[in-house]
């Protein structure tokens, strides 16, 4: 019986650690969201301005995601990167098709 105990009681713990929100993927999201809107007013540096906190939250929020939520991060990161390229370029168009990308893969991986 207290073997029984014990093993819900662990599961219980790991389960209850996967519902709380990552506060890096909240940032993530709002710094990509901003860089989204700016990119598409064609303010290429400002939306770099934002990529590269969203990338540093992403990066944070890598290490303690799992699973699916890990692999989303990862794919919001690559284009993160790939955003940052374009923008730095001056490819505001093209470096917000990125952040949108990403976007979608940090709301996903937020979504638990």
């Amino acid at each position: 019986m207290k073997k029984l105990t014990a093993v819900c009681a662990s599961a219980l713990l790991l389960l209850s650690l996967n519902v709380f929100a990552d506060p890096h993927l909240d940032q993530a999201i709002e710094h990509a969201t901003a860089a989204v809107e700016h990119g598409k007013a064609g303010h290429a540096s400002v939306l770099v301005q934002h990529a590269r906190p969203a990338l540093e939250h992403a990066m944070a929020a890598s290490v303690t995601a799992k699973g699916l939520s890990r692999t989303k991060v990862e794919a919001a990161m690559a284009d993160l990167e790939e955003a940052i390229k374009h923008g730095k370029l001056d490819h505001a168009d093209v470096a917000t098709t990125y952040v949108e990308a990403a976007l979608e893969d940090l709301q996903a991986a937020n979504k638990k």
